[in-house]
């Protein structure tokens, strides 16, 4: 019988003692973030309060989840996903007409510019209340390629040298919807999606809302530090353009760090579902002329603090 592993001792106590069961395999992929799931069917655990609660336990441990062989409905992936909450549309990928809320990520030769993935990110930190998470389907993958790495910006944070995590403490961060998928847009159509998205401030180091565990909250939507110019930072123009910037660079780079990173193989109904606080993602755009179609439940969050 495969070793099931049950989350570690420093796991929150989420669930009332007695709900873990022993029917679910798992197993750790990386040190730092990242496990496969197998013996569930997420169309059940959409279903079974106690099942979901087991699955939800080691998403706060792991922060990501991968299961094979989901072969499940688009109505029983849309249940499952709003298990964690309400499901949000997306401005610019839209949804599927049956299912708001399931966003089609199908990916070929014809595909527009602006849904571009292949950059480390954190799903809609351009909103004020950024996606809690998603429930990450594959409809069609190619036959190598197209993998998807996700990152542990907990764990970033907790390796920072000392002194950078005294500097950032208090600091805040711009996040643009308008400067990533309105790059490509003709100006009137930018400034409309601006208008409707305006930017975004976040905490640079936000706190879990569930773990308690502090994050290195920005990405490729962070643009600026909104509050750096101040007499404890800045002796002289250079120490706010480009010093604040070289800064900002530095901390998006912490998500390139492979110890922080695990890397998924794509097959068809396989699923991820990621806790989008406290990770980055990117997916890697390198199977054409092929094609992978993903199907993506977008989950609610909360406001950073």
């Amino acid at each position: 019988m495969p070793k099931t592993l049950r989350p570690k001792e420093h796991t929150p106590a989420l669930v009332r003692p007695g709900v873990l069961r022993t029917s679910l395999d798992v197993e750790p992929l990386t040190c730092t973030i990242g496990a496969e799931v197998a013996g569930v069917s997420l169309a059940d655990a959409a279903r079974d309060e106690d099942l979901f609660a087991e699955i939800k336990s080691l998403l706060l441990q792991y922060k990501v989840l991968f299961l094979r062989d989901q072969d499940i409905t688009r109505a029983d992936h849309v249940a499952f996903a709003e298990r964690f909450g309400p499901l949000e549309d997306h401005p610019v990928a839209g949804s599927d007409p049956d299912h708001p809320g399931l966003v089609r990520i199908y990916k070929d030769l014809d595909s527009p510019a602006e849904h571009y993935e292949n950059a480390l990110h954190t799903d809609g930190t351009w909103r004020g209340n950024p996606s809690m998470g998603a429930v990450l389907r594959c409809i069609e993958s190619p036959a190598v390629g197209g993998d998807t790495i996700w990152v542990n910006m907990a764990e970033a944070y907790n390796r920072l040298p000392e002194h950078i995590k005294t500097q950032i403490r208090d600091l805040r961060a711009r996040h643009s919807i308008e400067s990533t998928f309105g790059a490509v847009m003709p100006q009137e159509k930018r400034h409309a999606l601006k208008a409707q998205f305006p930017d975004a401030e976040h905490p640079v180091v936000r706190t879990h809302p569930e773990t308690g565990e502090k994050i290195l909250f920005v990405n490729a939507f962070a643009t600026h530090f909104v509050n750096y110019h101040t007499p404890a930072n800045v002796r002289f123009g250079q120490d706010y353009a480009p010093g604040a910037s070289h800064l900002l660079n530095y901390l998006i780079s912490q998500a390139a760090v492979p110890e922080y990173q695990v890397r998924f193989r794509w097959r068809k109904n396989s699923v991820a579902i990621w806790d989008n606080r406290s990770t980055q993602h990117y997916a890697v755009q390198d199977y054409w002329p092929a094609v992978r179609k993903m199907e993506r439940a977008g989950i609610v969050g909360d406001r950073p603090f």
